[in-house]
């Protein structure tokens, strides 16, 4: 009795069609969280010695550009470590395969929920409480960050460049990267990155993306202390390590499902909630 040997991977073509509808897809999504953005950056914008049309007009050219780069990056690296977007390639080979998205859509849809609503309840009973302790002990009188400070409508908008958007940035780029590198230490016979590399790479994914929002809550007025620091890699975390298991275990397409699902929870449905 024989034993079949384990076929070592074999990368997968750079498909410039699959770059172009992620770079589009990335662009509209850019467009669609402007709303958002310009209601929560509206003081800043008030003193801004750009008009308005240039500015917006500019950082779209930049995120065109930028995520040109991150995708054309993520793509070849993920085609060398057997990850991707495996419905997309499929239906750009002209055999969609339906029956992967039957097996994640419901999985996906179901976890970033459950993410949306861990995230809420982390931040109004854990985090909130602490950290309007922390600001009133330095003497700092705004209000704690709110999930909800925007209009449900602008926040369904903004759940688009969530669930595509940052999904290029961190799950087919960064995620995928870390990864490649950790492939260097612990990898499967056949080549790809073995269990451990892969969550390793997803915890580092995830806290980079949490560091990631500091410059924001900084600039909001809020004190680089641990407290702080915390919240922003706990509550931005949460999610990424869900997200980054379907990446790895389905493909792209189901973490963006279960990103848009969480972002639905906290920038549609808590606005509601609090009557935006």
């Amino acid at each position: 009795m024989t034993t079949a040997t384990p076929q070592p991977l074999t990368p997968k073509p750079f498909r410039w069609r699959l770059w172009l509808i992620l770079v589009v897809a990335a662009l509209i999504t850019v467009i669609m969280v402007t709303p958002y953005s310009l209601t929560l950056s509206a003081p800043a914008l008030a003193n801004s010695p750009v008009p308005l049309p240039v500015l917006l007009a500019a950082q779209w050219l930049q995120a065109a550009i930028l995520f040109g780069v991150v995708a054309a990056l993520g793509l070849l690296v993920a085609n060398r470590i057997g990850l991707g977007l495996p419905f997309l390639e499929s239906w750009l080979a002209g055999k969609p395969d339906w029956t992967l998205v039957r097996r994640f859509i419901l999985p996906a849809i179901l976890a970033g929920l459950a993410v949306g609503v861990a995230i809420v309840a982390l931040d109004q009973f854990v985090f909130s409480p602490a950290l309007a302790a922390d600001l009133k002990q330095l003497g700092i009188t705004i209000p704690p960050i709110s999930l909800s400070g925007a209009p449900a409508w602008q926040g369904f908008l903004a759940s688009f460049y969530g669930g595509v958007t940052e999904e290029i940035l961190l799950r087919l780029f960064v995620l995928s990267v870390l990864a490649w590198l950790g492939r260097f230490v612990n990898r499967t016979a056949t080549g790809r990155p073995g269990l451990i590399a892969l969550w390793a790479a997803n915890v580092l994914a995830a806290v980079l993306f949490g560091l990631g929002h500091l410059p924001a809550t900084v600039a909001a007025g809020m004190p680089l202390d641990a407290l702080v620091v915390t919240r922003a890699i706990v509550l931005n975390g949460v999610g990424g390590l869900v997200f980054g298991w379907f990446y790895w275990t389905y493909g792209l397409e189901a973490a963006m499902v279960g990103h848009f699902s969480a972002d639905i929870v906290l920038h549609v449905v808590m606005p509601l909630l609090a009557g935006n």
